[in-house]
């Protein structure tokens, strides 16, 4: 009975784990290597392609090459399955899988040809924006894994033969990956570019990015570095033995002996000598005392000093001590928010301050938090305006987040006073994780709503007072939210601009869950959901999040009654886009966000349905 009919009757992957290592193990058959391809595909005919790559892929590739032969380039069920489907059309197999199969690929050289085919096809991919785009992160990595093993098989005269086309797709791919707003995938570009450009350019300069090294780097990179091949070493007789553990010891002595015998120049020495210190003797400097520099005590003399001071100590001092003056003295303060606001927001670091960022972050939150109707108006109106670097734009937002945080929760003797909830915060740096702050929320909030019939410790009190972001909830939300769709000349959020618009999505986010309660949270809900419908087929992962986000917020926020009596249109348009995201998106946190979004639908109907009438 052949080979393909034992396959075909029994359990098909239990057939070939049993047989692949035999095989390798004992190759000692009759027949050449033309009746093995003929076996084989004869097997993988019967059992099933997909069956025979998963079984066989695990083997080591001179193992692969002994048993398939250049069956992939004869066949062409065979070619697609390792050149299409195991590389592009799916991404959960392990790393060693793709070294396996691109390994068994490089050593031959009928098939080397598919290797830089397959290259020409990962790279395609890895430098496609729409792929970039619309690809979960973990089929990114894949392919970028991947291109990796590949250029660690290409020999210079291959290299040299694809060069041209190496450094567009390089270069084609980098700028595809930067656009984008995920950390992990802008990262994976950096990571690949530097790869094909150490190739490609073995003598000359090379890419060179700055990212932080963890594991997941050095995997990557350790990719690029051909790994030698496992092969059990044959048996050595005992005398050989013995000659080979003998040997060992002389090799090693040897070269102790030759380290031993090199001898120290009489010229370094006597350099060594010279450039010895140990004849100075050192100041005492045990009674000098550091002079500091006293800051203003006036906003006024704060303002003059940042504006127009050359004195860097004394600008050093006034920035340090900026935001406990603000808090100080808020009718000083008053006087001069919105001018105190704008040279903060244009304010550069003249010498170098630690923590600068944050301690202008700071008195910008200090000043708009004193004073916050006149200084939100110039925020907010400055947002939209022209001439404002990205950051610029950033930092207005962050600044209005953590004020809208301190205006919101209750104060004691002046200080903020943290109750045990934790706050929601937008991301300075946005990740993969960016939905973790909103699972929290909804967590927090669910449980805050639960009734417990059982005795247990007494809850700690928290801290009770006037939500002062109350009377001014609209003056944070409804400016940001106008002009999103009207596109400027240096600033286009619906266009290039779309990783802005990912963290004012957070943002307006952030500002929907702090106004609960609040007067205006009804309005705010509804408009912040038809701004949802109107982008909700975005193209980049982290503003769907950030909109999945906002409809949390809305949900949590806007009390049960007016969800279903103001907005029930807006809310069944929503649930079924939910249905959709939870189904289809490639993300799997806008997936997550979609399926915590449609549960908080049924428990706001099921809590209305029990509410007697």
């Amino acid at each position: 009975m052949s080979w393909g009919r034992y396959a075909f009757m029994g359990d098909k992957r239990k057939f070939l784990a049993f047989w692949c290592p035999a095989l390798t193990i004992s190759p000692s058959r009759t027949a050449s290597g033309k009746e093995y391809a003929g076996d084989w595909l004869n097997v993988c005919q019967t059992a099933g392609w997909k069956q025979w790559s998963l079984v066989l892929c695990r083997e080591h590739p001179d193992a692969l090459s002994r048993l398939l032969g250049n069956l992939v380039v004869k066949n062409k069920k065979a070619q697609f399955v390792v050149t299409q489907k195991v590389l592009l059309l799916q991404y959960g197999h392990t790393t060693a899988v793709l070294q396996n199969l691109l390994g068994y690929l490089s050593l031959d050289s009928l098939r080397r040809a598919l290797l830089i085919k397959v290259l020409q096809e990962l790279l395609e991919t890895w430098g496609s924006s729409s792929a970039v785009k619309h690809s979960p992160p973990e089929q990114q990595q894949y392919i970028s894994k991947a291109i990796l093993i590949c250029l660690s098989h290409l020999k210079e005269p291959e290299i040299e033969s694809c060069r041209q086309e190496l450094l567009t797709s390089m270069m084609e791919g980098v700028k595809c990956h930067l656009d984008s707003n995920l950390p992990q995938i802008r990262r994976l570009g950096m990571i690949v570019a530097e790869s094909i450009s150490s190739k490609i350019n073995t003598d000359g300069p090379i890419l060179k990015f700055q990212y932080e090294e963890d594991d997941e780097v050095r995997e990557l990179k350790s990719l690029l570095v051909q790994t030698p091949p496992f092969c059990v070493v044959p048996s050595i007789p005992d005398d050989e033995n013995g000659k080979a553990d003998a040997a060992l010891p002389l090799e090693l002595e040897s070269k102790k002996k030759s380290h031993a015998a090199a001898p120290v120049a009489p010229d370094e020495e006597s350099d060594a000598e010279l450039d010895s210190d140990d004849d100075l003797i050192p100041y005492d400097m045990s009674e000098d005392k550091e002079l500091k520099t006293k800051a203003p005590v006036y906003i006024r003399d704060c303002i003059e000093v940042l504006t127009g001071s050359e004195d860097v100590d004394k600008w050093e001092a006034t920035v340090k001590a900026l935001e406990s003056l603000v808090r100080k003295n808020p009718a000083a303060t008053r006087e001069v928010s919105v001018e105190l606001a704008k040279i903060l927001l244009h304010l550069e670091e003249k010498t170098h301050v630690e923590g600068f960022v944050e301690l202008r972050q700071r008195a910008q939150v200090a000043v708009l938090t004193t004073d916050p109707i006149p200084v939100v108006k110039y925020l907010t109106s400055q947002f939209y305006s022209l001439n404002y670097s990205l950051r610029q734009r950033m930092d207005i937002l962050d600044v209005l987040v953590l004020a809208a945080q301190e205006l919101s929760y209750p104060k004691s003797h002046g200080k903020t006073k943290h109750s045990g909830v934790p706050k929601p915060c937008i991301q300075l740096l946005p990740g993969s994780d960016s939905s973790k702050d909103w699972r929290r929320i909804v967590d927090e909030r669910i449980k805050s709503k639960t009734r417990r019939f059982a005795t247990g410790q007494s809850q700690v009190e928290l801290a009770s007072g006037p939500n002062e972001f109350n009377s001014v909830a609209g003056h944070f939300f409804f400016p940001l939210i106008q002009h999103f769709d009207r596109p400027l000349t240096t600033f286009d959020l619906l266009g290039e601009d779309h990783f802005v618009l990912g963290r004012l999505v957070h943002t307006l986010a952030v500002l929907m869950y702090l106004a609960v309660n609040t007067v205006a949270v009804t309005a705010m809900g509804k408009a912040l959901l038809e701004f949802v419908w109107a982008l909700r087929f975005h193209t980049d992962s982290y503003v769907r999040q950030g909109l999945l986000s906002c409809i949390s917020s809305v949900l949590l926020s806007v009390p049960t009654e007016r969800l279903l009596e103001d907005m029930t249109e807006e809310l069944l348009e929503t649930q079924s886009w939910l249905g959709d995201v939870m189904e289809k998106d490639p993300d799997g946190d806008c997936r997550r966000l979609a399926l915590q979004n449609l549960l908080l639908v049924e428990n706001l109907k099921k809590k209305l349905e029990t509410v007697p009438s």
